[in-house]
């Protein structure tokens, strides 16, 4: 065996060790946001926030990624991403099987499912992989830190590709809930909250998300398009425009935009307006460009050479890189406890319902990624001898629903009550769960 992965049976301290190292840091930045000490005021760990989004986490992705990337890497790391994609489809399924059976309110079936299938795959993985490689007797050899750090990072563009997909049309309010005013009702317009008033939940993880409102992002946009609305709710609703591109001025019936309205199916023209509505433009964010750059920059032997290693004549462009980069985990561990300080708020999902999906999320689901990862290494689909690259699999499946949730519920105007209480829930019991994973994961490596 392996003496780097040998964990022996009263070494469950060195797996645990990471995991209070990051419960100190959250409880610090927990007491200094508390409502009763206000020693650090909310809009501090907002600005914080908003170094880390768009400072810290970008350098710390570009210098590990740019690093530990090659071509043969990447030909070789494509079970990351699609094992994100698994956990998705998997935690969604469970998800669904939560909601049949906990039965929650009809109108957060949708916010049931998605909570449960969608974790947080990159602040929280990158802080504990942080934790742990900080740790003496950490079993992943000398190059744990940025080999964790590259693996997380590499499936990072995933994971924002289904936020502003998947996710951005899962959270949008459902249709039989949506408020109906009639034409001649006057709406009493609510106060806009500026950054700094609104919960540190929306702005924790991806700031100025709730800034990116559209005109649809607060209605049920998918549902008015494809569902048949009787005809009393077609004079509620305003009429959504399905000819944009043919009434275009100019465009007489035999210009190609007409034509091709005219041949192109109902259907497709609204599954057309629909990917044209959905704000995929905002997935180039600090780190999403971060992990490209760092793709393209590793994969060129020449660029390389000339960003990273001791001899390249930018190295002390990504020194300095490197010393900002060491800023995110405390500043992650601080933001959560901010978060954490604002308690959960009441709502209406019912504690049925938040205990369903915080043991589907904490406890089976990563059993069955167990499953998962050794069948994968069995069908020999894995990176051999790799323990950092099982390891970054596995807590895929682990970590609690993705804070990001809370922003997307915001921005939808869906269930930000229920997504701020369920991720304060799952992250106090996430201390638990992540401790009994971590040491069974420890053990696991101990016999590949």
């Amino acid at each position: 065996m392996d003496p780097q992965v040998a964990v022996q049976g009263g070494d469950w301290v060195s797996a645990v060790t990471p995991l209070l190292k990051l419960l100190c840091l959250t409880v610090i930045g927990l007491l200094l946001a508390h409502p009763r000490a206000q020693v650090v005021p909310k809009a501090t760990f907002k600005l914080l926030s908003k170094l880390v989004f768009a400072l810290f986490l970008p350098c710390l992705i570009f210098v590990h990624l740019g690093q530990s990337v090659t071509l043969h890497n990447v030909l070789h790391w494509w079970f990351i991403p699609v094992n994100v994609l698994i956990a998705t489809a998997v935690g969604c399924a469970l998800g669904y099987a939560v909601a049949l059976v906990c039965r929650p309110p009809p109108q957060f079936f949708r916010f049931t499912v998605i909570m449960t299938g969608f974790g947080n795959t990159g602040n929280l993985p990158i802080a504990i992989i942080g934790s742990v490689c900080h740790t003496a007797d950490h079993p992943f050899g000398p190059g744990c830190h940025r080999e964790g750090i590259a693996y997380v990072s590499f499936a990072q563009w995933v994971a924002v590709l289904l936020v502003y997909t998947l996710v951005y049309h899962m959270m949008e309010p459902p249709m039989q809930y949506y408020e109906i005013v009639g034409e001649g009702n006057e709406i009493e317009e609510e106060p806009q909250l500026s950054n700094f008033s609104r919960p540190l939940l929306q702005e924790a993880e991806w700031p100025g998300m709730a800034d990116k409102e559209t005109e649809h992002s607060k209605t049920p946009f998918i549902a008015r398009i494809f569902a048949s609305i009787s005809g009393s709710s077609q004079n509620t609703f305003p009429d959504i425009d399905f000819s944009e591109e043919g009434g275009v001025s100019g465009a007489g019936p035999s210009s190609p935009k007409s034509l091709r309205c005219l041949a192109e199916p109902k259907v497709v023209r609204r599954m057309r307006v629909v990917a044209e509505k959905t704000p995929i433009q905002h997935v180039l964010q600090p780190p999403t460009i971060a992990s490209l750059l760092a793709i393209i920059i590793g994969m060129v032997p020449v660029l390389k050479a000339f960003v990273f290693g001791a001899d390249a004549p930018l190295s002390f462009f990504t020194d300095s890189l490197e010393i900002l980069a060491a800023a995110v985990v405390p500043s992650v561990m601080l933001i959560l406890g901010g978060m954490l300080a604002e308690g959960p708020n009441d709502n209406a999902l019912g504690m049925r319902t938040i205990v369903g999906i915080t043991v589907a999320r904490l406890l089976i689901l990563p059993c069955i990624g167990i499953g998962i990862v050794m069948l994968a290494d069995r069908l020999h689909l894995l990176v051999e001898n790799d323990h950092m690259y099982r390891f970054v699999l596995s807590l895929q499946y682990s970590t609690p629903s993705a804070i990001l949730l809370g922003a997307i519920a915001s921005l939808r105007g869906y269930s930000v009550k229920e997504a701020s209480a369920l991720l304060f829930w799952q992250h106090i019991c996430a201390v638990f769960s992540l401790s009994i994973y971590l040491v069974v994961y420890f053990k696991l490596l101990s016999y590949i």
